[in-house]
């Protein structure tokens, strides 16, 4: 053996070696979905070939008819899959079965839980189902030729933290998978076994499934794309494999949408909704989940402009007959067709989600699901902003339960005229927020929201169906309007003596607020912080800063004061006392930094914070 031909030897790299320890030693009890993970992986490598075929027809000379073929050998206790497919050279050997090639593959790694259900399941969403072949085999070999090469390769492992790589004459155009099986999978040996996991799992394969037993070789699949058969002819069990193998999830799809649109543009839909989120929903990088093919012909799985982003976690198949088989990506994005395809499906969607909103315990557990993402589509712009909102759901100061927009607006007082939000990152914080006391006064309800997107989408979407939606933060004049329902009975200050302590309050607080005001908003606390309208909210600046972005220009805060409080009336009462004067400026420091506490803000001093309570305790006692 000369030293070229020597097999080298490489260590997987850390991701990949934690997915092989789960893999090999969790005993997963559905560990019959590898042959599933394989047969997909061959019917993309011929799915490539093909498309490659378009623009370098040379390839063809190579391959015969697109297939592949499983080759259980009981003797040898092995189990082969071979396909004819695009092949690999040593860089995709190392790149696709050494290396989780793909950005993010850090935030993967944190998913993982050691739950080994759960983390099947994030491995195949993540798009290593080859791994899955070391649940049922103690070594795998591949042999591999890329299309149009002459050398081939053979790759070789025991899943242990290594693989070896050599050169390999022996190898064909396309890959083999030699799996040698471990003593509890030799029922995969069966043929009668292997059919059953074809249908089960891999009928919608386009590409033939040949098994060959023997001198005897058979076609086992019914190699039609499942998306062009009659809705009527399939089944939901078939929906559901063909749900699991395009999304290599684990759960049940929520929703199924399969049609065809016939008209200025012709192409067929089969799309999913999940039930549950995938791990990598809110990662930059995140494709697609719709794979694009024309005349049943694979063209990219990676086509952005088929599904607008806040509707990103649908997966499924679009096969349309108006675009050119050699279509570029260049051309995908200046066609005009990806366009009206979207919006043909955005609508479809939508109507769909309509239907599916009748029945509130169901669409409940979508929204709980995907509620965070399907509001990105109030921020972005879109012709079905008013249909988004319909569907869109929020909790409230009005009841524990979800509620819409329509149904708010049938509650809304006599008198009021706009829709009212308040922002923040935690539900039962929110609904104690001082801010909130004045509308609860005068029983108007308040929209809670507490996902960082409504931070963004309440600057865009402002208006609906005529009324305005409108921060709590700004809403002091609309307030005045409306009389409460529940009368103060305590007395509010003078104005000389409210007016003689906001210009105390400012001495003290000059550094930490623009302005000190009184306002009617307060009826049980003693004071509260706002931001001026057109300024960032303090949530927006909190959720900034936990994302480590610099705020090169924070947002004024004014103070307001409740002047009926006992504690402000407290407050006016030392104000020409000599001796309470450190009694005071610690009373208004406590009081502002437990302000910010309330709002889910840090005190800007710890330490002086601490030192000052202790003062007053102290005196208290």
């Amino acid at each position: 053996m000369t030293k070229e031909t020597q097999p080298t030897t490489i260590s997987f790299q850390a991701e990949v070696a934690k997915v092989l320890d789960i893999v090999i030693h969790s005993l997963y009890s559905n560990n019959e979905i590898f042959l599933r993970e394989l047969i997909s992986n061959a019917s993309d490598a011929c799915d490539k070939l093909r498309y490659a075929l378009l623009t370098h027809p040379e390839l063809a000379k190579e391959t015969g008819a697109f297939k592949i073929i499983l080759e259980p050998n009981a003797k040898e206790k092995t189990l082969t899959i071979t396909d004819n497919g695009i092949g690999m050279n040593k860089d995709d050997l190392i790149n696709h079965l050494g290396t989780i090639a793909r950005s993010g593959s850090a935030e993967f790694v944190k998913s993982l839980t050691g739950d080994k259900q759960k983390d099947m399941a994030l491995i195949g969403q993540f798009g290593v189902g080859f791994y899955s072949a070391f649940m049922v085999a103690d070594k795998v070999i591949v042999r591999t030729k890329k299309a149009g090469d002459t050398e081939g390769w053979l790759w070789e492992s025991d899943g242990a933290g290594t693989f070896t790589i050599s050169p390999d004459e022996k190898a064909k155009s396309g890959t083999a998978i030699t799996l040698y099986l471990k003593e509890d999978a030799k029922d995969y040996l069966e043929p009668i076994r292997l059919r059953h996991l074809v249908r089960q799992y891999s009928d919608h394969i386009s590409i033939p499934i040949e098994l060959k037993n023997g001198e005897l070789q058979e076609t086992i699949n019914s190699s039609s794309a499942l998306w062009q058969r009659n809705k009527t002819d399939i089944t939901p069990q078939q929906y559901k494999d063909f749900y699991h193998s395009v999304s290599h999830a684990f759960d049940e799809p929520w929703m199924t949408l399969h049609y065809k649109a016939e008209g200025a543009i012709d192409y067929t839909a089969l799309m999913f909704c999940p039930t549950k989120p995938p791990f990598n929903l809110f990662q930059p990088d995140r494709k697609s989940g719709l794979q694009l093919y024309v005349n049943r012909v694979f063209i990219s799985d990676d086509v952005p402009e088929l599904m607008p982003h806040f509707l990103r976690f649908m997966t499924g198949v679009i096969d349309t007959s108006d675009l050119p088989l050699n279509v570029s990506r260049e051309m995908l994005q200046k066609t005009p067709v990806l366009g009206k395809i979207q919006r043909g499906i955005v609508r479809r969607i939508i109507n769909e989600l309509k239907k599916r909103a009748e029945d509130i315990a169901d669409y409940n557990k979508f929204w709980e699901a995907f509620g965070i993402v399907f509001k990105e589509g109030l921020y972005e712009p879109s012709d079905n902003r008013e249909d988004i909102a319909d569907l869109c759901r929020f909790y409230s100061t009005n009841s524990e339960e979800l509620t819409t927009f329509a149904d708010y607006v049938s509650r809304m007082k006599d008198g009021q005229q706009h829709i009212y939000y308040l922002t923040g990152t935690d539900l039962a914080t929110l609904r104690i927020n001082p801010q909130l006391e004045g509308f609860a006064a005068r029983d108007i309800e308040v929209l809670l929201l507490t996902d960082p997107i409504d931070e963004f989408w309440v600057q865009t979407y402002t208006e609906y169906k005529g009324k305005k939606i409108v921060s709590v933060m700004h809403a002091a004049e609309d307030l005045d309007k409306i009389k409460p329902v529940h009368k103060e009975t305590e007395k509010a200050l003078k104005k000389s003596e409210s007016d003689k302590l906001i210009a105390k309050m400012k001495e003290i607080l000059a550094e930490s607020v623009s302005d000190i005001r009184t306002t009617d908003r307060l009826t049980k606390s003693p004071i509260a912080l706002i931001t001026p309208a057109g300024q960032m909210s303090m949530n927006l600046e909190r959720l900034m800063r936990a994302h480590g972005q610099q705020i090169n220009f924070a947002s004024e805060r004014i103070l307001e004061i409740n002047p009926r409080h006992p504690l402000i009336h407290k407050l006016v009462g030392l104000l020409d006392n000599a001796d309470m004067a450190e009694h005071l400026t610690d009373s208004i420091w406590v009081l502002y930094d437990q302000t910010l506490v309330a709002e889910g803000e840090s005190v800007k001093d710890p330490a002086k914070f601490a030192e000052r309570l202790s003062r007053l305790l102290m005196r208290g006692l």
